[in-house]
């Protein structure tokens, strides 16, 4: 798997980063693991081609992680004028929050005659998936079940697993999303501020001992956690970033 981190910012562009959104290749398939409000624009600037992109998955159903999917969608019907099927997976009643969405940005597209096929999957703890070639394991986090249910994910191909907390405050669920992966991709949001719904480094470091992964990479750093430069033991992400594995 390759992973490139498109977006790496937090739901307010800190430090001029795009919101949440990753590319990742296996196999010779392509899918976006979330697509933030600012997703297309990233893509754009990354001159990825989305006619080949197979499947969009969500963590949850906030902005900065989902508000691209109406643009998506719209650039895919008149733009690039896809034709290929196209999975869109998340966690439960993503399809209904597809079609909200998509009534709220551009009100009637909800009822477009698309030009290509679109499949919903709906990813719970209880119903793994496989989607473009790779095997999705689902876990709860703990961040806002207004815009959820809201989820990290184990991917793994190739005798590899990449793991992805989405949004979350501390959560004894992510010891088993981290275990054993290759690499933890993270929220961390503050650098000690204590939040219900998200997690700030000094809870992360606490907990250190227990995510058996050798490798963590911190994302969704919010204004207090770029303002720490001084070296971490884990990676920071940035846009831009491939995750190689």
């Amino acid at each position: 798997m390759n992973i490139t981190i498109l977006g790496s910012g937090d739901a307010f562009g800190s430090g001029g980063r795009f919101n949440s959104c990753l590319h990742v290749e296996a196999g010779g398939e392509r899918m976006l693991l979330d697509c933030g409000a600012s997703s297309l624009v990233a893509l754009n600037k990354a001159g990825i081609e989305r006619n080949g992109i197979s499947t969009l998955l969500f963590t949850h159903f906030h902005g900065d992680h989902f508000g691209g999917l109406p643009a998506f969608l719209l650039d895919a019907q008149f733009v690039s004028r896809r034709s290929e099927p196209l999975v869109i997976a998340g966690p439960l009643g993503v399809e209904h929050r597809a079609l909200h969405a998509l009534d709220a940005d551009f009100p009637g597209a909800a009822t477009n005659a698309w030009r290509f096929p679109i499949r919903y999957v709906e990813v719970t703890p209880e119903s793994p998936a496989s989607l473009a070639g790779i095997d999705v394991t689902a876990l709860p986090m703990v961040h806002d079940e207004r815009a959820g249910p809201c989820q990290g994910y184990r991917l793994a191909h190739g005798g590899k697993v990449f793991a992805f907390s989405g949004d979350t405050a501390w959560t004894e669920a992510l010891v088993p999303l981290a275990a054993g992966a290759d690499v933890l991709l993270v929220e961390c949001y503050t650098w000690d501020v204590k939040l219900a719904n998200h997690l700030d480094y000094e809870t992360l470091a606490s907990h250190r001992a227990e995510l058996e992964t050798a490798r963590i990479v911190l994302t969704h750093m919010g204004v207090s956690m770029l303002a720490h430069r001084a070296p971490l033991s884990e990676e920071r992400a940035h846009d831009g970033m491939v995750i190689a594995l």
